[in-house]
């Protein structure tokens, strides 16, 4: 393989965006820490499962848009591999392929060593990753993509890494769950944002195309601000320790929707795609240390 192939692919996995199955499966780890039942095994199995289920998602996603036309010429994000022509379809598709047999075998570990429910998260996440992009379901076309984002590498990721372990469904691990689900749409919101006019001319009707980039903008902000919130919460409300709240300081530090509140646009929101990209590797570094010590009086 050449360099030039080797960075095609390279970009075509998005490693930037990883930090979105990189946080909550670090989040759900330093959880099952915490409640003593942390078991490697598992949580590697989650990690593994979950960064290939979300690079199956941006093969398919390359490879469906760019078959549509979507990834035109005149988009303002990163060149896409088969859009390009730097990949063949085919090549693409085997690639997808690849990589979601990869992904059954630490979803088929997960299933025979923690319950058969994980076995079927592994199958469902599956078929939204595809499905994101691809017909029949295209659930990035009818503006559900949200939505999975927020469930997947949300709540389902945090809880149930945390569950892989022993089996337990936690309330405070669901609720944890949800601040990188909202940055998650942070990151989906922007990127939609920025493409919402070359998104309407091909019929993706993400939300930034059906209600406009005025609620994109609020979607953003309010998922950003969920975020800062929730570790105050986890520890006020559930008893974590208060270090947590290392994570409300990364949100506080990386201001990345206080620019799109203010108009930020175009080829522009790049850079604000790079902060929540950031955020989210942050964040999860930052919960996990800070479960590891506490202030003051319960």
């Amino acid at each position: 393989m050449s360099a030039t192939a080797a960075r095609t692919w390279i970009a075509a996995l998005r490693p930037k965006t990883l930090g979105a199955s990189f946080c909550p499966v670090l989040m759900g780890t330093a959880l099952a820490w915490h409640d003593g039942v942390l078991a490697w095994l598992p949580v590697t199995a989650a990690l593994v499962g979950a960064i290939l289920l979300q690079i199956a998602s941006n093969f398919a996603n390359d490879l469906y848009d760019g078959l549509r036309g979507t990834d035109s010429g005149e988009r303002l994000g990163p060149q896409r591999a088969v859009a390009s022509g730097l990949v063949t379809p085919r090549a693409m598709g085997v690639a997808l392929a690849l990589v979601l047999v990869l992904a059954a075998i630490p979803a088929a570990y997960l299933a025979w060593h923690a319950g058969i429910v994980f076995g079927a998260i592994g199958a469902a996440g599956a078929v939204c990753a595809v499905g994101y992009t691809a017909p029949p379901l295209s659930l990035a076309y009818r503006g559900l993509g949200d939505v999975f984002v927020f469930l997947f590498f949300g709540p389902l990721a945090v809880a149930g890494t945390r569950a892989a372990c022993d089996g337990a469904w936690t309330e405070t691990a669901i609720i944890c769950g949800l601040a990188p689900g909202a940055i998650a749409v942070c990151l989906l919101a922007t990127n939609n944002l920025r493409d919402r006019a070359g998104d309407a001319a091909n019929g993706k009707q993400t939300l930034a195309v059906r209600f406009g980039a005025g609620f994109a903008r609020s979607l953003i902000c309010v998922m950003h601000a969920a975020a800062f919130a929730l570790p105050i919460v986890a520890a006020e409300m559930y008893g974590l320790p208060r270090g947590i709240m290392l994570a409300t300081l990364i949100c506080a530090l990386i201001p990345a929707s206080i620019h799109i509140a203010r108009g930020r646009d175009g080829a522009a929101l790049n850079a604000n795609l790079a902060m929540f990209g950031a955020t989210l590797y942050l964040y999860g570094i930052a919960f996990a240390a800070g479960m590891t010590f506490d202030w003051g009086n319960r």
